[in-house]
This record gives structure tokens, sequence and C-alpha cells, in this order.
């Protein structure tokens, strides 16, 4: 998708911007030119003009940044500190910086394939990550990001009106320790426990309403009232129904931009306002990221 630009949608740069500017999709996504990150790691203003692009695309996409990981640190802690992964963890020279590398002899798990919001499971998500290639498969190995406020505002009236302050469970429990020995996923589920947040989030920035259910939820929390429950099966299956429904949303190809990786590409996305599916097609190749996502605020 990033290779064909809409001929309707043609490249902006604002007369001050020192960036060219590629939507790659209506609704989200855009890939930036002429770009230095490891530059803009270090000045404000070049900084100042990234977020501000951040906000309206979603996601941003750079190539050929051969920069180091202290840069890439530095640029992502331009937005926030930056947070440890429980499970992942983190590169012992670059705290927050985390590296998932995918090859033959990684565990045959598959937590990056489902439509997910990375670590809404805390009582505040990440706002944001910073995440390059490092090495990647000749074919495959490609991402998907969701505009999950465009998700949101399509939704039909009537499922607007009924979703109106819920609010659902995120588990971390039931997805990175689904797979570990029962000790293992209690004293995790201990240390981490089940998130609540609205169903229908704000972002705290453009005041847009996002649709906040992904891969990490398991149930609402508050459906089983009068208004909603005359007998058992309107609660169960009824809310897992709905639930459902809410999170096959980031599926729809409509509300979404697919990128092919290169060697020293960067994406920068807003995990308030996005869903990613990172396509697990190229076993046996080798895929190596490295993440640095931005700690965030609880939701409202």
């Amino acid at each position: 998708m990033q290779d064909t630009i809409d001929p309707a949608v043609e490249p902006v740069a604002a007369p001050a911007s020192p960036f060219e500017v590629h939507p790659l999709t209506v609704h989200i996504g855009a890939e930036l030119r002429g770009v230095d990150l490891g530059e803009v790691s270090r000045n404000s203003d070049l900084f100042a003009e990234l977020r501000s692009l951040l906000l309206r695309y979603k996601v941003l996409f750079v190539r050929d940044q051969d920069i180091s990981r202290a840069e890439h640190v530095a640029l992502a802690e331009r937005f926030g500190p930056l947070e440890d992964h429980p499970v992942a963890g983190s590169d012992p020279d670059h705290p927050g910086l985390v590296r998932i590398y995918k090859d033959l002899d990684s565990p045959a798990e598959h937590y990056e394939n489902a439509y997910h919001c990375d670590a809404t499971w805390r009582e505040a998500p990440p706002m944001g990550c910073v995440l390059r290639m490092v090495e990647g498969p000749p074919v495959g190995g490609d991402t998907i990001w969701v505009n999950m406020a465009e998700a949101y505002r399509r939704l039909p009236e009537d499922v607007k009106a009924r979703i109106e302050g819920l609010r659902a469970r995120h588990s971390i429990e039931a997805s990175f320790g689904a797979n570990m020995p029962v000790e293992q996923r209690l004293a995790l589920h201990e240390r981490f426990p089940d998130a609540e947040h609205p169903v229908v989030r704000t972002h705290p920035e453009t005041g847009e309403k996002v649709l906040f259910v992904n891969a990490f939820t398991t149930h609402f929390t508050n459906f089983h009232t009068p208004a909603n429950v005359r007998f058992g099966f309107d609660y169960t299956p009824g809310g897992s129904e709905l639930l459902n429904y809410l999170i096959r949303q980031a599926a729809v190809p409509e509300y979404q931009v697919r990128w092919r990786w290169t060697k020293n590409s960067f994406a920068i996305w807003d995990n308030r306002s996005t869903q990613h599916y990172a396509v697990q097609d190229y076993w046996p190749a080798v895929r190596k990221m490295e993440r640095a996502g931005v700690i965030g605020d609880k939701t409202f």
C-alpha cells in the first residue's frame, strides 16, 4: 500500500516544514522523507513538527535511518519516559529498548499476529512506540495499523448508544500468561492485575473518541444491568457477542494502513488511537525488531 500514493492525496509539506509528507491512505499513515531521525532526537523544533504530524496521521513511517540505539532511545524519550516489558525485557545497555527477535530458535508464540493496542493490561497503557526493523525477511513480515477513532466514528448509532459508559477488563494473564505454568501465570497476574478501561476512550490531546477494546480485552465489567439483561442469555453470551463485534472492527481494511518493512525503516505510532497486527507470514526467515515504548496516562 505504501508504494502507491492515491493521486488525490498529494504529498503535504507546510511552508516551514522540513519534512516531505506522503499520506498512505485517507484515514491513517504517512511516510516522511528527507528526515534524519538522529537529528530529530536532538532538535526540539524538528521533534515538535514530528509530534504534530503524528497526531494528524496516527502512524509515521521513515526509511533508511541508520542511527544508533542510543539515538533511537533518545528519540522515543522525547515523547516521555520509556516503559519496560515484564515478559520481553529490555536491551541491557539501553533500558526501555525491547528486542523482538524472531528466528528458528524463537518460541512458538503468537502475541503479535492479533489486532492489539500495546499493553492495555496496564492501568496507564503506553502513549506510543518507536519501532525499527534491524533485520527482515526478503518477503512478508509486514505490519498493519488501524485507526480506531475512525472505527468508532463509523459504528452504527445504535451501537454507539449501547456502548456509551461501558467499561472492560484487559489482561496480561490471559495473553502472555496463558502459556506459562500455573504458578508463574498467577504470579504474573498478582504483579499486573487486570486493568479496567472505558470501551470508548477520549484521546487526551485531540479529543477524539476511540474504540478501545482489543485482543487483551476479556469482558465488560458493567454490562450486567437491568437495562441490558432480562435473562441469563442476554448476559452470557450477550455481552461477549457485543465485545467480539467491537473487537472485529479493527480488521476492517478501510481503517488500515499496511507497511512493508526494509532494514532500518522506522514506524512511530500513537498507541492511544491505533491498533496494529504484525503479520507472521515469513517463516523460516528471520525478523528482528527493536521497540521503545513510551509510558502513557490513565484512560478516560
